[in-house]
């Protein structure tokens, strides 16, 4: 299976967060899958201006030429898409929402119904697309609300991907289980 993972500690003095998914690279490499770590505190990636270009004037791509177009071709060539970033102040941090909003590309501005009640964009790409993963690390006054709200959004995200959320994790627990829990995709 290709994993990519997005890697979004954005202090490159969090060196637990690095290595922990440095360590659960290995592992899951050790299980024959092939897996391309984006340090994305490493990358150039613009924000997301609203501008729609993406879908209108360079469809498939932000106008902006910056690393989100590699990110996008990772993605979406990956059948598993693991998000990773420690919470600040109760949501991964900017760095990773920066680049989930740089996945828009990935879908048509045209619109349908999802489970007769919802509007959604349609899929730009005729594949099945990556499910996704998110593991965090929480601050000290994370909460139970706060996971909450997190889990809610990636939720929301994953439907909106056109994908499905496979789990939320926290860093607490060990590498192997969250290795596991990704081999039994």
């Amino acid at each position: 299976m290709k994993i990519t993972i997005l890697n979004g500690n954005s202090d490159a003095d969090n060196i637990k967060f690095d290595n922990y998914l440095k360590e659960l690279s290995g592992l899951l490499e050790s299980s024959n899958h092939t897996i391309n770590i984006l340090k994305l505190r490493e990358m150039d990636i613009k924000h997301c201006i609203g501008c729609f270009s993406c879908w209108v004037r360079t469809p498939g791509q932000c106008i902006f030429k910056d690393d989100s177009h590699d990110i996008c071709k990772e993605v979406i060539n990956s059948d598993f898409v693991l998000f990773a970033a420690p919470l600040v102040m109760g949501f991964p941090g900017a760095v990773l929402k920066i680049a989930m909003d740089k996945l828009i590309p990935l879908v048509l501005p045209y619109i349908e119904m999802v489970n007769n009640k919802e509007c959604h964009h349609e899929k730009r790409y005729d594949k099945e697309y990556p499910s996704i993963g998110l593991l965090i690390e929480r601050e000290d006054d994370t909460d139970s609300e706060d996971i909450k709200i997190v889990s809610d959004i990636f939720s929301r995200f994953a439907i909106n991907f056109k994908s499905s959320l496979y789990f939320i994790k926290e860093i607490d627990i060990s590498v192997q289980e969250v290795a596991d829990e990704i081999n039994r995709i």
